[in-house]
């Protein structure tokens, strides 16, 4: 199992907006795409522009490929791009110990 982890970003005054837009986002695309094995976003207390969504993916590829390379990305994007004030930082990781 790997873990997306992306840290977004948006533009203040919109927060609202892309409350519905992300969960719209993720539960009509990102639920559709190969490997894909749940999700979690996490809004910030401190900073309610910024927000954390995790992917849990079976393989990276079904990630780095079958999604990025396929038209589900950009469907994606069209949904949450809008609101992003710089690009997400995207990164990936396994597991190393759990309780």
């Amino acid at each position: 199992m790997i873990l997306e982890i992306a840290d977004i970003r948006i533009h203040a005054g919109r927060e609202a907006e892309f409350d519905e837009a992300i969960q719209r986002g993720l539960s009509t695309v990102i639920a559709q795409a190969q490997g894909m094995r749940g999700y979690k976003v996490d809004k910030c207390i401190e900073t309610p522009q910024r927000y954390v969504l995790q992917i849990f993916w079976e393989r990276l590829e079904d990630h780095t490929v079958a999604f990025r390379e396929g038209p589900l990305f950009a469907q994606w994007r069209a949904i949450v791009g809008p609101f992003f004030a710089a690009p997400p930082v995207v990164e990936h990781f396994t597991l190393l110990a759990k309780s």
